[in-house]
């Protein structure tokens, strides 16, 4: 599966700062799976950013993909 293949997966999402001064993105999947996945403040400002620009990204294809209302 690559990253731009649809999923059948259903998972859940919490961001958060830990103790320690870290960003936690934790990941709770199907079948007990659990990752959490700590990174630097700047480090979890870079994802935001990818996040940032993958949403406009697909937000563009979304568009393209809808067909046009005839008036």
């Amino acid at each position: 599966m690559g990253i731009d293949t649809q999923s059948d997966i259903s998972a859940d999402i919490q961001i958060g700062p830990t103790d320690q001064g870290m960003v936690r993105i934790y990941i709770e999947a199907q079948g007990g799976i659990e990752l959490p996945l700590d990174f630097d403040p700047e480090e979890a400002e870079e994802i935001a950013e990818e996040l940032r620009v993958a949403a406009e990204a697909a937000r563009a294809l979304g568009a393209e993909a809808k067909p046009k209302k005839k008036r």
